[in-house]
């Protein structure tokens, strides 16, 4: 019994004169995802098919599940394009599956196979019927919906449907840095981003000896579970203490987070225009902290001329702390290590910030240099204990 892998495309389909490109990239990104199996991958412009050795299926539809682009996938059967070749497939397949109510769809590709697809659905659906026990019709809300699908070489016959990740394949969209703390909304962004196509690059504020390097490691063990969604993600890591230190010792308590925060996406834009990234992407949502109410947002976004994506910008806690689970990146979110954003969060931390006196605050230090000397000192993280400067 020869089985494929059918995957739908979804928004994809949407593309038009695009979708070729689409479809290619994510042709790309399943064969570097399953790299490791022997794979063989068929191709139109509304549905891919892979033909896989059954002994990997496991396997393979857990690494499918990672994979942006992908709006639905079926196990199908795949038989030959005659009556009876199908009716005997269909009979062995419904013996595998466990239902008690169903419908048959038919999808009649090939226009000279007799009979219509409306004709061809109740003697199908009869042939069910007949060859299984204690079943019924359900065309309103059937337990499972049979698809025959008649192809000139093959006839597909598939069940329900799987959900894929949907969206973009990763990487279409080009390149933005995430900023990402180490607390549970920038993970969750930084996976929404990519599921719009955007290829993520982490970027962490640390603050030795403020912060920790558990708290580091935090941070990389984040960017391997978001690894999981594309092919890698390159993490820069921006020594922040000298200006974290100048911005506490000489501005006003409560408009040290505005002016970190301004600190911080001076960087991110310097950053960008480093590498070639067409947007800054952060965890903020609306109103939850007091950096993060539109006031503050506006008064800190001033500072640079880059787009700044928010993806969960209008989610709430519970909604973010959902997908977190989801994605595996709540448990690790939750570790007790503070990053640089609360180890210096004032008792009364200002939540409408006017630009005019987040100014005045700013000129009380001589930041230019030490931003500079940041930027200068700032690294990649490649392998464990194995760093290597930007410049």
């Amino acid at each position: 019994m020869e089985k494929v892998i059918l995957i739908k495309y979804g928004e994809l389909t949407t593309k038009k004169g695009n979708r070729n490109f689409f479809v290619k990239t994510l042709t790309k990104n399943i064969e570097n995802k399953l790299q490791d199996y022997n794979i063989e991958i068929e191709k139109d412009l509304s549905r891919m098919y892979i033909h896989y050795n059954e002994i990997d299926e496991k396997d393979i539809i857990s690494k499918i599940h990672q994979i942006f682009g992908i709006h639905s996938y079926h196990i199908a059967y795949v038989t030959n394009s005659d009556m009876e070749s199908i009716k005997n497939e269909l009979i062995k397949t419904i013996k595998l599956e466990e239902f008690k109510t169903f419908k048959v769809e038919v999808k009649r590709s090939d226009k000279t196979f007799p009979k219509t697809s409306m004709e061809l659905s109740p003697i199908f659906g009869s042939i069910v019927l007949k060859n299984k026990d204690n079943i019924k019709v359900d065309v309103n809300n059937p337990d499972t919906i049979i698809h025959i699908e008649i192809r000139k070489d093959h006839t597909y016959i598939y069940y329900n449907a799987y959900p894929g990740l949907g969206g973009y394949p990763s990487t279409i969209q080009g390149k933005g840095l995430l900023m990402l703390s180490g607390g549970i909304d920038s993970p969750v962004a930084g996976f929404l981003a990519m599921k719009r196509g955007i290829k993520i690059e982490a970027v962490y504020f640390e603050a030795i000896p403020h912060t920790s390097l558990e708290a580091r490691e935090k941070v990389i063990t984040l960017v391997n579970k978001l690894k999981v969604y594309t092919n890698d993600i390159k993490l820069y890591i921006v020594p922040f203490t000298k200006i974290q230190e100048e911005i506490y010792k000489k501005v006003s308590p409560n408009y040290v987070i505005t002016i970190m925060r301004r600190m911080m996406y001076r960087i991110m834009e310097n950053l960008c225009k480093k590498n070639n990234a067409k947007v800054i992407i952060n965890g903020e949502s609306i109103g939850q902290v007091a950096s993060q109410t539109l006031n503050s947002m506006y008064v800190i976004n001033n500072v640079t001329n880059i787009p700044v994506i928010r993806p969960v910008a209008c989610l709430d806690k519970l909604e973010i702390i959902d997908i977190a689970k989801k994605i595996d990146t709540y448990e690790t979110s939750i570790l007790p290590y503070e990053d640089c954003c609360t180890v210096f969060v004032p008792k009364h931390p200002i939540i409408n910030p006017t630009l005019e006196e987040t100014i005045k605050e700013e000129e009380k230090i001589d930041y230019e240099k030490i931003l500079q000397e940041t930027i200068d000192n700032t690294f990649i993280y490649k392998e464990k204990n194995d760093y290597e400067n930007i410049l």
